[in-house]
Formats: C-alpha cells, sequence, structure tokens
C-alpha cells in the first residue's frame, strides 16, 4: 500500500494503525529479532523517515503493538477462565484448572511471548522517556487486568494476583526463546535424539510453572 502525506489526526491515526497492522503481520512470519525498518516502511508503502514521524523507533512499535496485544489477548482470555474454572471446587482444585486454561492460552501466543521476552532488553532500549512512560502506563493497566481475572477466581490469591501474573509473563517470554528452535538444533535434535532430551513444549512447561506459583501463593489452611 501507498499512502499521501497525512494532513489530519485521522489521518495520523490511520498510518499508525497501519504500522501495527503491517509490524503484527511480520512477526507471524519472523521473530522479533529479525523486524527491520526497512523492511516494515517496504511493506507498509512509506519512505522510512516517513515511518519514523509516528514512531520514533523499531523499539517503539513493537512496544505499542505489544500493549495491544496483551490487551486482546486477555479479552480473549476472560471467557476462557469463565468456561475453565468451576468456583464451587477447592482453592486447590481451582489452582490446577487455572494452570490448564492460563497455559493453554499463553501458549497459543507465540508472538506475544516472544515480545515479553525481548522486552526489558531488548525493546525498552532506543525509546524516549515519553514512549517508556506511555508504554508503562499501558503495561501497568493490562497487568490489573489480568490480575483481576485471575483473582475473580482464585480470590484466595489476594494482593499476590498481580505479582503472580507479571512472574508469568516473564516466565512466558523466557521460555518463548527455547520453545522454537533454529533449524540447526533442530537438525540435531533429529540425527541424535537423546541430546532433546530437555527440548522444551511451551505448555507443559508453563502449565508446571503456573501450578507451582498458584499453589506456593495460596494461604495455608
Amino acid at each position: 500500500m501507498t499512502f499521501q502525506r497525512a494532513r489530519s489526526d485521522e489521518q495520523r491515526a490511520v498510518r499508525r494503525r497501519a504500522i501495527l497492522e503491517t509490524t503484527s503481520a511480520m512477526l507471524d512470519e519472523m521473530p522479533v529479532a529479525q523486524v527491520t525498518l526497512n523492511e516494515l516502511s517496504r511493506r507498509v508503502g512509506l519512505a522510512k523517515t516517513a515511518v519514523l514521524r509516528y514512531f520514533e523507533s523499531r523499539e517503539a512499535v513493537l512496544l505499542d503493538l505489544m500493549d495491544d496485544r496483551t490487551a486482546s489477548w486477555l479479552a480473549e482470555l476472560e471467557p476462557e477462565l469463565a468456561r475453565g474454572i468451576d468456583l464451587g471446587r477447592s482453592a486447590v482444585e481451582r489452582a490446577e484448572q487455572a494452570a490448564d486454561v492460563l497455559s493453554r492460552s499463553l501458549a497459543a501466543q507465540t508472538v506475544l511471548c516472544d515480545l515479553f521476552g525481548a522486552q526489558g532488553g531488548v525493546l525498552e532500549h532506543n525509546v524516549s522517556v515519553e514512549v517508556i512512560r506511555r508504554h508503562k502506563r499501558a503495561s501497568l493497566g493490562n497487568l490489573a487486568v489480568m490480575a483481576g481475572l485471575v483473582r475473580r477466581h482464585l480470590p484466595e490469591l489476594g494482593d499476590r494476583a498481580e505479582m503472580f501474573c507479571l512472574n508469568l509473563l516473564i516466565v512466558g517470554g523466557a521460555l518463548s526463546a527455547y520453545t522454537s528452535p533454529p533449524p540447526s538444533l533442530l537438525a540435531v535434535y533429529e540425527s541424535e535424539p537423546a541430546l532433546a532430551v530437555h527440548h522444551v513444549d511451551m505448555r507443559t512447561a508453563l502449565r508446571l510453572a503456573i501450578i507451582t506459583s498458584l499453589v506456593g501463593m495460596l494461604p495455608r489452611p
């Protein structure tokens, strides 16, 4: 696509949305590390300097996209938790049900987990104070929403729900680096299966981390 110069706030919003949607499509094809401003500008139909009028850097684009994708995921997660957790069960049983739902749901968000994994070490660099401030506000808002969803089904967590959710997102980001091995590593695993003993399955690893964390945070009788 190609654009004429944006002259109104509405046109500028359209450009920003097009840049975010194009970046999102790129991430369905490649990891965060391979997304470049040159390729993004080519795909969106804007000069690189034009893209930088709307987002100050590649990292700024990806931070906004991460906040958007997190909010969309949480909207999907709410009914999944409602269907998957029986409020009539004991706290431990509900924790196990929550682990099933959360691990399945987050494991399916491969792009989002990749973004979480890059957040602290990559995405929060090369951006201005204002971009970081906006991102942190959005991030904390999403975290509060997630904690509220979890607390609705596990009220026993109380104030610890937000810390649990933060830990879960950090673990999801960390695991993402190990659940999509590069071709060379896959070739090694295929030729020598014994070396694949610790090959990580995202959902299995997430479920173990979630159930361990949840049960550990539940109040003792």
